[in-house]
C-alpha cells in the first residue's frame, strides 16, 4: 500500500485498528451501478413505447399518409399508430382504403418495429455497425425480452433479429407466389410483404384490395394456412422456437417450452371445437359452408386469438362465440413473444399450482420440475391485477358508449387490452372518449402485465425477512 495517498473527492476513507501501520484505504464508491440500476427501471419500457407511439402518430399526421386533403385527424393517426406500435390491429379507418400507399409503408415499418421492439432492433443495429453494446442497453435488452440473464443477450437478440427476418421473408416468398396468380406482380409482392408483416407479428392490418378483406380468401386454403403458420409461430416465442429446433425432442426441451407446447395446442383445439360447435348451423357465419370448410375456417378463428384477421363477422356470430373468444383472447399467446394477453404461460402456471394442490403437494411441480413458489405468486398477481384493469376498460367503455349492447363492448374491450385485434364492428362509430379508452388499453395491455412482472421481481430482491405464521379461513 502506498502511504503517499492522499484521499479525492469522492472518495469514502475508513479507519482500520492497524491504519498507523496500514495507511489510508481507499475505497471508490462508483455512480455507474447505481446509474445502471436506475436504468433498469420498468418505466423505461414505458417510455420506450411511448416515444414509439409519439413518433408514429406524427408520422401518420403528415398529409401524404392518407387520401385527401390536409393532414390526418390527429384521433385517426392516434389510434393507428397506437394499434400498429402495440400490434393490435383495431383500426377506425379502414387500412386498404383511407391510407395511401405510404401511408401504408409507415404502418408496415411501425408494426415490424412494435412486433420486434426497439430494444432488441437498436443493439442488432449496434452490432451491425461495429459499436459496444453498454451495460445499461443489456439490461434494457434484458428487460424487454423477458431474460433472467445478462450473458449472452447480445447474440440472443442478433438471433431473434435474423429469425424473425427470415420468418418474415419466408412468408413473403409463400404469400407472394399465391398472390401472383390474383393480382398484378407489382400489387402482388406488395400484399405479400405488408401480409407477411402482419401475419407475423400478429398485427391484424389487412391492406386487401377486396371489399370483404381477409373474408374473400375463406376458401383459399394456400392463403389461409400461409397466415395461420405465420400467426402460430409469432405467438408461440423465440424462446420456444430456438429450444424446438436446438433440441428436437420433447423430453430434451426447457419446462417453459414443455408448459407452452402443452397448454397452447390444447387452447388452440378448445377454442376451434367451440366456434364450429356455436357456428355449425349460423348461416351468417359457418352454416352454409360445407364441412371441410367449417373445418378449416374454425381452426383459423381459433389460431387468429392472438392476431386479430378473421374470415366471418363477428357482429353475426352467436352470443357464447364472443363469450369465448373474449375468454381465448384474455388468455393470448406465449411469454416474450409478438402476442398480448395474460400469457399462456400465466395460465399454466397457475393449473399447475392448482393441481400440485388439489393433489396435496405442497409445491407446484410439472415434467419432473418444480416451479419456484414465487413465480406462482407472480402468475396469480398478473392474472388479478389484469381482471382488474380489464374490468376498469371495460366499465368506462360502456360509461362513455350506451348505445352498444354490452357484450360487444366487452369483446372489443378485451380485444383491445390483449392486443388481438378481433373486432364486432362497433370500434369506429365508438365515441371519441371511447376511442381514447382503447388506445389507453391497447397501451397499457401491450406493457402492463409485462411491465408487472419485472418490476415484482426486481423487488424480490429485497425482503429476506419473514412473519410469524397465522392461518385464515379459506372457503
Amino acid at each position: 500500500m502506498r502511504q503517499d495517498w492522499q484521499p479525492k473527492p469522492g472518495d469514502r476513507v475508513i479507519r482500520h485498528p492497524r491504519q498507523e501501520e496500514m495507511g489510508p484505504i481507499r475505497v471508490t464508491v462508483k455512480q455507474r451501478r447505481v446509474q445502471s440500476r436506475a436504468g433498469a427501471s420498468p418505466l423505461i419500457i414505458v417510455l420506450i413505447f411511448a416515444i414509439l407511439v409519439a413518433i408514429s402518430t406524427g408520422l401518420l399526421l403528415l398529409p401524404f399518409t392518407h387520401h385527401g386533403a390536409g393532414m390526418t385527424p390527429f384521433m385517426d393517426a392516434l389510434f393507428t399508430a397506437t394499434s400498429a406500435v402495440t400490434v393490435t390491429g383495431l383500426v377506425i379507418q379502414e387500412t386498404s382504403t383511407y391510407w395511401t400507399p405510404a401511408g401504408q409503408i409507415v404502418l408496415m415499418g411501425i408494426i415490424f418495429v412494435g412486433g420486434l421492439g426497439f430494444m432488441t432492433l437498436a443493439t442488432f443495429l449496434l452490432v451491425l455497425v461495429g459499436q459496444r453494446v453498454t451495460l445499461r442497453q443489456r439490461l434494457l435488452i434484458r428487460e424487454s425480452l423477458g431474460a433472467n440473464q445478462l450473458g449472452g443477450l447480445v447474440r440472443m437478440t442478433v438471433g431473434i433479429v435474423l429469425m424473425d427476418i427470415g420468418i418474415q421473408v419466408v412468408g413473403f416468398v409463400a404469400l407472394a407466389i399465391r398472390f401472383w396468380f390474383i393480382y398484378p406482380p407489382g400489387e402482388a409482392l406488395w400484399q405479400a410483404a405488408f401480409h407477411a408483416v402482419s401475419g407475423f407479428n400478429n398485427a391484424g392490418f389487412i391492406a386487401l384490395k377486396e371489399e370483404a378483406g381477409l373474408e374473400a380468401f375463406q376458401a383459399d386454403g394456400a392463403v389461409i394456412g400461409i397466415f395461420a403458420a405465420l400467426i402460430f409461430l409469432g405467438a408461440i416465442s423465440y424462446g420456444v422456437i430456438i429450444d424446438m429446433v436446438q433440441h428436437r425432442k420433447f423430453k430434451l426441451f426447457g419446462l417453459n417450452t414443455k408448459l407452452v407446447l402443452t397448454f397452447y395446442p390444447i387452447m388452440l383445439l378448445l377454442g376451434m371445437g367451440l366456434f364450429l360447435l356455436f357456428e355449425y348451423t349460423n348461416p351468417a357465419t359457418l352454416g352454409a359452408l360445407p364441412v371441410s370448410q367449417k373445418l378449416t375456417t374454425s381452426m383459423f378463428e381459433a389460431v387468429n386469438i392472438t392476431a386479430g384477421f378473421s374470415t366471418i363477422d363477428y357482429a353475426e356470430a352467436e352470443q357464447q362465440t364472443g363469450f369465448i373468444m373474449s375468454g381465448l383472447m384474455f388468455v393470448g399467446g406465449a411469454s416474450a413473444s409478438v402476442a398480448g394477453g395474460i400469457k399462456i404461460n400465466t395460465l399454466a402456471v397457475v393449473i399447475v399450482a392448482i393441481s400440485s394442490t388439489i393433489q396435496g403437494r405442497a409445491h407446484a411441480s410439472a415434467y419432473g420440475r418444480e416451479i419456484p413458489d414465487e413465480q406462482v405468486r407472480r402468475a396469480l398477481t398478473v392474472g388479478s391485477i389484469s381482471l382488474g384493469m380489464l374490468f376498469l376498460v371495460v366499465l368506462l367503455l360502456t360509461l362513455s358508449n350506451t348505445t352498444f349492447d354490452f357484450l360487444s363492448l366487452i369483446f372489443e374491450s378485451v380485444s383491445a387490452f390483449s392486443t388481438v385485434g378481433l373486432s364486432t364492428g362497433i370500434t369506429p362509430d365508438l365515441s371519441q372518449w371511447g376511442h381514447i379508452v382503447l388506445v389507453v388499453a391497447m397501451f397499457v395491455g401491450r406493457i402492463g402485465p409485462f411491465t408487472l412482472v419485472i418490476a415484482l421481481a426486481q423487488k424480490a430482491e429485497g425482503g429476506r425477512y419473514r412473519f410469524a405464521e397465522e392461518h385464515v379461513t379459506i372457503g
